[in-house]
């Protein structure tokens, strides 16, 4: 896969069929689409291209409202990679490319730059300032410039009011720490990214169970405050089950600390501080408690790992 910012028709001498969206999360409903259009550019002698943005949309048009994000614009072309697309064109989403008209991002991008044959989107797509264009939108377009355009069926879920399997949908199982199913229409566990970095050490000093203090973005979606079982993964990509704990450490600070994400890493012993390391949340084991005393936690904390250990090792909670 070979990522560019902006596209050089010489490397499509064949054209190109192109599928355009955020692709938050990259989850099994943008894989659906992708998969066709790979599968329609395989078909025409075409290249196939993902036009996505460097960062999402609404924290342009509307940042006030902006949704938090599955995937950071690093996370999102490692999932795009896994796809089997030929090229991925990301595209500076600012003020200019917001106030531009549906019909200009297709003639000049799309016709101009990637010498489009096919644009594969889903049926309820919308583009453009104010969001005029659509998919009758780019079938009048198509027949003028003589590309086709597929308005696939949406992928469905089985879940919430309207049953399509969205970024939305995601995002709402993860604030309810309903990872299962999160990850279920991920096609992926879900995980925060972030450098180690050195916190309080009561893990390792007063508890016994050194913990990786994670920082992570604030623009990410978070799971709610609680324990976890799930993986962690380090710069080597050697994986290991762990303990998370993601919340304000009641029991230190009952008046509300700060929130960290922290893990134990099970079988793991070394320095990690400096790190780039992935949280992966694979099932939520309690909420957060406020103990009375150290002695308390300790218990929970054992107990809690040992929970961990059995999800870990493929064993039902």
């Amino acid at each position: 896969m070979k990522v560019f910012t902006d596209a050089n028709p010489s490397e499509l001498p064949n054209g190109s069929v192109v599928t355009i969206g955020a692709y938050d999360g990259v989850h099994l409903g943008h894989r659906y689409l992708i998969a066709q259009t790979i599968d329609l550019a395989d078909r025409l002698g075409a290249r196939s291209v993902v036009v996505t943005f460097d960062r999402h949309p609404a924290s342009v048009v509307r940042p006030g409202s902006a949704p938090l994000l599955l995937s950071d614009l690093s996370q999102k072309l490692n999932c795009l990679s896994e796809t089997g697309v030929d090229y991925v064109c990301v595209v500076t989403f600012d003020e200019r490319r917001a106030n531009e008209s549906a019909i200009d991002f297709v003639e000049e991008f799309l016709v101009g730059k990637l010498h489009v044959k096919m644009v594969v989107v889903g049926s309820d797509f919308h583009f453009g300032h104010n969001r005029l264009g659509n998919v009758e939108l780019l079938e009048e377009l198509g027949a003028k410039h003589g590309f086709k355009v597929l308005g696939a069926p949406l992928k469905t879920s089985g879940q919430g009011s309207d049953g399509v399997l969205s970024s939305t949908l995601i995002r709402h199982l993860i604030a309810a720490g309903e990872m299962e199913k999160a990850s279920q229409y991920l096609g992926r566990l879900y995980e925060l990214r972030g450098k180690v970095t050195h916190g309080d050490s009561r893990g390792g000093n007063e508890l016994g169970y050194p913990t990786a203090n994670v920082s992570f973005s604030s623009l990410m979606a978070t799971p709610p405050d609680g324990i976890y079982a799930g993986w962690v993964v380090l710069e080597n990509d050697e994986q290991y089950g762990a303990a998370i704990s993601l919340g304000t450490r009641p029991t230190y600070y009952p008046s509300g600390g700060e929130r960290l994400l922290e893990a134990y890493i099970l079988g793991f012993h070394g320095d990690l501080y400096g790190q780039d390391i992935r949280v992966r949340f694979g099932k939520k084991i309690r909420d957060q408690e406020r103990f009375s005393t150290s002695d308390e936690l300790i218990a929970k904390i054992t107990e809690d790992i040992a929970r961990v250990e059995l999800f870990c090792a493929g064993r039902s909670l």
